[in-house]
């Protein structure tokens, strides 16, 4: 009868230290994510969703697209082209220059200047705007000096900011506060005075 009870309370005691550490043995389980808690799935990793760039997405909604408008907007100024090649531009266009100057003497006496000043003036306004061309700049400064006593808004570096920025030289005039008609009328005038400076040799 004893050895009865004996083999009773070995067995007993045995199912009960299984279930112990079977309860054990879930409940850590479930605490280390089996079960989806904080730390199921990537844990360590990035947000469910989304990649290594989520800085990037994230400045750029933070910023309300500043960012990305920044970086277009260096890219437009110069239309995406390197230093190298802004300066090619530059020197292309003062190489024209120069065979203009050459080949119209009377030019820059009718600016009242002589061939090197013009040519500096160019050469530093090129320094801001490498597309702007030799006659844009004979234009400008001519306009200016026609305008300027009756328009004192009106100079050459105003007309050149008007065509850094894209705009033609009729708009530009209109911008400083020319009529479509006056500005169509300086223009013509101004053309006519370059055109037969062009003859004096």
């Amino acid at each position: 009868m004893s050895k009865l009870i004996q083999k009773s309370a070995y067995t007993f005691s045995l199912c009960l230290l299984v279930l112990l550490l079977a309860t054990g043995a879930f409940a850590q389980g479930k605490g280390k994510g089996g079960g989806g808690g904080r730390g199921s799935g990537n844990a360590g990793g990035p947000p469910a969703g989304r990649g290594v760039d989520r800085g990037h997405d994230n400045a750029s909604s933070k910023s309300g697209g500043r960012s990305d408008d920044g970086l277009n907007n260096a890219s437009a100024k110069s239309k995406g082209r390197s230093d190298a090649g802004l300066q090619r531009a530059r020197d292309a266009n003062l190489r024209r220059a120069d065979d203009d100057l050459r080949n119209h003497p009377g030019v820059p006496r009718a600016l009242h200047t002589n061939a090197n000043d013009l040519r500096a003036g160019y050469q530093a306004a090129l320094l801001r705007n490498p597309d702007l061309s030799f006659g844009n700049y004979v234009a400008a400064t001519r306009l200016s000096q026609n305008l300027g006593s009756r328009r004192p808004n009106i100079t050459r570096d105003a007309i050149l900011s008007g065509l850094e920025s894209g705009r033609s030289l009729g708009r530009t005039l209109q911008d400083l506060g020319l009529s479509e008609r006056e500005s169509k009328d300086a223009r013509r005038f101004a053309d006519d005075e370059i055109k037969k400076a062009k003859k004096n040799k």
